[in-house]
């Protein structure tokens, strides 16, 4: 089997089947092509000796844990799909062990951060109005920047105040917002958008200056932007938001399987992060306040 065909079926696979983001799809065939190369291009090389072999060499190279994670995750799916096809006689990725990632407490804002950060005067300036929406959303719901520049003007139930969200997988969920993101979207969707519609904005909720939907990078430029006026605030990004919105729900006592509904997250092993990030600040709190702590 050629190199460059069994790479253009796998990328089919990975974006069709299994209905990977566009990154992880990136990610997977850069992996790949890193093996192939280890093996002069040859699929029928590949064996579990062979595997470990090059992960070896990755690990000697420096590479961080999540890294050689995901790597071992890609591989493991190649191997799979090469069977399957008939290109490998057995499956050597299914004798890989797993490099287990770390998993960093994520870093939050704490609630008068979070406050300070979403309550700025405004001009009336459409950028402004575009912004304040976007950055409630983020907080109220907690969703993926992804998720978020994906929205369109019907997914916004104003009547139930819940926003319709199609996830990683494809999978579809309702997540439910407050006064303030109610507020702040009425505003822009009033006074904002219709000065920005062009012919080609269609029924995206959010738009860029030129008309067209907002992408993820403009997202994140502004979120970062404001964070930096917050003293004391780490500098996060929209999946710092979603960070800070998961704890916040916890610490008020939200169900952790509520809140991994609200998040979309497959399994609640994920979700469990945020308790720990509660508990640690928790713990600062104590060592600060307590005398005998």
């Amino acid at each position: 089997m050629g190199v460059d065909v069994a790479m253009e079926e796998f990328a089919r696979y990975l974006r069709f089947e299994r209905d990977l983001s566009p990154h992880t799809v990136r990610a997977y065939l850069s992996d790949v092509a890193a093996l192939l190369d280890h093996l002069d291009g040859r699929i029928e090389g590949v064996d579990i000796a062979t595997l470990r072999e090059w992960l070896a060499e990755q690990h000697a190279e420096g590479k961080s844990r999540a890294t050689l994670a995901r790597r071992t995750a890609c591989i493991r799916t190649f191997t799979s799909f090469c069977h399957r096809r008939g290109w490998l006689p057995d499956d050597p990725g299914l004798l890989l062990g797993s490099a287990k990632a770390p998993r960093p407490l994520p870093a939050v804002l704490d609630q008068e951060q979070a406050q300070t950060a979403l309550d700025v005067p405004s001009t009336g300036e459409p950028r402004e109005l575009r912004d304040q929406a976007i950055l409630e959303l983020l907080y109220a719901t907690g969703v993926r920047v992804s998720e978020l520049c994906a929205l369109d003007v019907d997914d916004v139930d104003r009547d139930r105040n819940v926003i319709r969200v199609l996830g990683k997988g494809r999978k579809e969920r309702s997540v439910p917002f407050g006064g303030p993101a109610l507020r702040a979207l009425d505003k822009w969707c009033v006074h904002g958008r219709p000065l920005w519609i062009k012919a080609g904005s269609g029924a995206a909720l959010f738009l860029g200056v030129r008309g067209g939907r907002i992408d993820a990078g403009t997202v994140r430029r502004l979120v970062h932007a404001r964070l930096r006026g917050v003293e004391g605030a780490p500098d996060l990004g929209p999946h710092g938001l979603r960070h800070t919105a998961a704890t916040h729900l916890l610490e008020g006592g939200a169900d952790l399987r509520a809140v991994q509904e609200l998040l979309g997250h497959a399994s609640l092993n994920t979700t469990q992060i945020y308790t720990h990030v509660s508990i640690e600040r928790l713990r600062a709190a104590y060592r600060q306040a307590h005398p005998r702590a």
